[in-house]
């Protein structure tokens, strides 16, 4: 009887639940790379919600091409998001990064994300699909940067195997032969995505491009695409950020990104979330 019940409480939260994809709006996920202290997360979850935004997102643990880099907070940064996120009233995001923290992870955040690097960990990506199955957690599946989209699209199938959860893909730029910016942005997979799947489909112009002045012409283009939504680094002092710094938004280029991604999703008849 109590397993009855358990499952009834457990399909009731889903029915009750709001996917982080929803038909009608354009879904804008802000925050920084790396969670740094509980002062610099709360200046910008007070810009994420004075901006009228719904998603913050923070790295706790950060995969870093160099070991020598910061590698951020982790079980200290998901205690600093999860009580700003109360505190704001906003749903959160970050990224898992191994097999052993997905429980931990799942239990202070709204939405778990799988970065570049852990595409193709089919264990994590297992284990990610069991745990917010349990959970009702959302999932974020970022692109490998020399994936195509065959291997990115069957590398959903380890997550949704392992039960019913929303998986919303990435695009977040390949490696190609050009230096100028850090990776090139395939806009392409967007409508590739929409032809070939169901599943919805955000950019990561931040990570793309790697350079905040080209961020905001690029998230125009995302949603002139028919993205369904944008994770975007920002910053309240992005100089001195402990994380790709060079690559977030400041609090004026937010509003100015978000005033023109809002113009064009009217156009298409859509809000932002």
């Amino acid at each position: 009887m109590e397993k009855v019940n358990n499952k009834k409480e457990a399909l009731a939260k889903r029915e009750n639940k709001k996917n982080l994809i929803r038909e009608g709006f354009i879904t804008v996920i802000a925050g920084p790379c790396a969670i740094e202290s509980r002062e610099q997360l709360e200046s910008i979850a007070k810009l994420v919600k004075e901006s009228g935004l719904t998603y913050l997102r923070g790295g706790a643990y950060k995969p870093r091409t160099s070991p020598y880099s910061f590698q951020g907070l982790e079980r200290k940064g998901l205690e600093y998001i999860k009580e700003i996120s109360d505190k704001y009233g906003l749903k959160t995001v970050t990224e898992v990064t191994d097999a052993d923290t997905v429980d931990i992870v799942a239990k202070y955040v709204d939405v778990l994300q799988i970065g570049t690097r852990n595409m193709s960990n089919f264990a994590l990506l297992k284990k990610v699909g069991k745990v917010a199955n349990q959970m009702n957690r959302s999932v974020i599946l970022k692109r490998g940067w020399a994936s195509t989209i065959k291997e990115w699209l069957l590398a959903v199938e380890y997550i949704t195997s392992q039960g019913s959860t929303e998986v919303v893909l990435c695009e977040r730029g390949i490696r190609t032969f050009e230096p100028y910016t850090r990776f090139t942005l395939d806009l392409s997979a967007v409508p590739v995505i929409k032809k070939l799947s169901k599943l919805p489909i955000i950019i990561d112009p931040s990570h793309a491009v790697g350079q905040s002045d080209l961020v905001i012409p690029m998230s125009r283009a995302a949603i002139a695409v028919g993205s369904d939504g944008l994770i975007v680094e920002i910053h309240t002092n992005p100089e001195k950020a402990l994380c790709d710094g060079q690559q977030a938004l400041n609090a004026r280029q937010t509003k100015e990104m978000l005033s023109q991604v809002e113009f064009i999703a009217n156009f298409f008849g859509k809000k932002i979330l």
